[in-house]
C-alpha cells in the first residue's frame, strides 16, 4: 500500500493506493489549515509501505507535508524530480529539470494508459501544453495563464476595466464582465486548438486532446476539438513512476 502525494499551486491532492484500487482519496487547499486537516484525514488510514509524491510547490511545503506524513506514519517521503527519461516517457527539455513534474507524470499516465499520440493541456492556474508521440518521445510544449489566471491579470492591471459579477461566456458581449470572461476563455481554448493543429503532422495523423485540471471540464466545450477529460493524471502517473522505482529497488 502507497499513499501518494500530488502538490500543485492551488491544493495538496493524495490517495491511497492498494495494488490497481484507490482505497482512499482527499484534497486540501493551501489556504486551509493543511497540517491540520491532513492529520485528521490520515488518523485512521492503514499505515502505508511507501510515500511517494510530486511537487510544484517550494521546498517549506514540501517539508511541512513530509513531516506531517512522518508524524502520522513514520514514512520517509520519496520526492520524484522530473528525469530525462522514466516509463517509457522521453523529455524533451534539455535542463529536464525545468519540465514541471505534473506535466511529465500526466505523460507517464497517458502513455501507459495506451492514449500516446497526444495531445495534454493543463488547464488550471497555468495553462499547460504538451505533444507525446506514440513511441513516448515527448515533443515539447507551451505555458500560458490559464482562463482565471487571465482574467485576475487583467482586472489587476487595468483602472479601467471594473466588473461586478462573474461573466458569461459569449461570441460577442455587450457588457465589460462578459467580455472579459469571454475573451479569456476563448483565448485559452484557441490556444489548444493551434497546438493540436500545428501537432498533429509530427504526431502522425489526428492525436487525441485530453483535459485534466481544475478548469479543464469548463472549457472543454469551448474548444472545437473532441476532448479525453482526465481526472487525477499527476496521481495516475505518480502510481506508474513508484511501481518502477519500488521494482528497481527491489531487484537483486
Amino acid at each position: 500500500m502507497r499513499l501518494l502525494l500530488d502538490l500543485g499551486n492551488t491544493r495538496l491532492k493524495w490517495a491511497l493506493r492498494e495494488g490497481s484500487q484507490w482505497r482512499e482519496q482527499g484534497a486540501v487547499a493551501w489556504n486551509e489549515d493543511v497540517a491540520l486537516v491532513l492529520h485528521e484525514a490520515w488518523r485512521d488510514l492503514a499505515i502505508p509501505a511507501d510515500v511517494f509524491g510530486a511537487s510544484v510547490v517550494d521546498g517549506a511545503r514540501e517539508a511541512q507535508i513530509a513531516a506531517v506524513a512522518s508524524t502520522c506514519f513514520a514514512r520517509t517521503t520519496t520526492w520524484l524530480r522530473t528525469p530525462a527519461q522514466a516509463c517509457g516517457v522521453r523529455n524533451a527539455y534539455a535542463e529536464p529539470g525545468r519540465l514541471g513534474v505534473d506535466r511529465f507524470l500526466g505523460m507517464v499516465a497517458a502513455r501507459a494508459e495506451g492514449l500516446a499520440p497526444c495531445v495534454l493541456a493543463g488547464v488550471g492556474t497555468a495553462l499547460t501544453l504538451d505533444a507525446l508521440d506514440a513511441d513516448g518521445r515527448h515533443l515539447g510544449g507551451l505555458i500560458a495563464p490559464g482562463p482565471q489566471l487571465m482574467q485576475q491579470s487583467l482586472l489587476g492591471a487595468t483602472a479601467r476595466v471594473l466588473v461586478d459579477r462573474p461573466g458569461q461566456v459569449l461570441d460577442a458581449a455587450d457588457n465589460t464582465p462578459d467580455a472579459v470572461a469571454s475573451g479569456c476563455w476563448q483565448a485559452a481554448a484557441a490556444l489548444v486548438e493551434r497546438f493540436v493543429a500545428h501537432m498533429s503532422e509530427p504526431l502522425g495523423g489526428s492525436p487525441q486532446l485530453i483535459l485534466g485540471g481544475g478548469d479543464a471540464e469548463a472549457l472543454a466545450p469551448l474548444i472545437a476539438h473532441p476532448a479525453r477529460l482526465s481526472q487525477d493524471s499527476v496521481l495516475r502517473g505518480l502510481s506508474v513512476w513508484s511501481d518502477a522505482h519500488t521494482s528497481i529497488e527491489q531487484a537483486p
